[in-house]
């Protein structure tokens, strides 16, 4: 099983419609589609923690113009949630081991992520 984490904490598999398309890490962006006709769902599988190329991912997807759920799938750690949303996923996919030993409260304290960035002290 599995766990999703939104900004207001865990949640059910809720996902209901729609063509999903499951996108490999080592995914070059250049190949990545330039139709996202049908596709409601895009998920970017991440083997590890320190695997940050699905960030990459997210962000080349979001630049090509896709607006359907963008989701993070596999070892993402709370500590990485923000710069998730930043780069444009809407939610993370976690395993219920990883949701067990990093609680709801973790993911809801980084969900801040537009308020504390270096960007927003600069304006001040």
């Amino acid at each position: 099983m599995s766990v999703i984490v939104r900004d207001d904490g865990f949640h059910a598999e809720d996902f209901t419609g729609g063509a999903i398309l499951d996108i490999a890490p080592d995914t070059l962006p250049g190949a990545l589609p330039q139709d996202f006709d049908g596709v409601a769902m895009i998920r970017v599988a991440f083997p590890a923690f320190s695997d940050g190329r699905g960030l990459t991912l997210a962000r080349h997807l979001r630049a090509r113009g896709f607006r359907g759920r963008l989701r993070a799938r596999g070892h993402v750690i709370a500590d990485q949630y923000t710069m998730a949303r930043r780069a444009g996923f809407d939610e993370v996919e976690i395993s219920d081991e990883l949701a067990a030993r990093q609680p709801a409260g973790q993911w809801i304290f980084r969900a801040d992520w537009r308020e504390h960035d270096y960007r927003s002290r600069l304006k001040g």
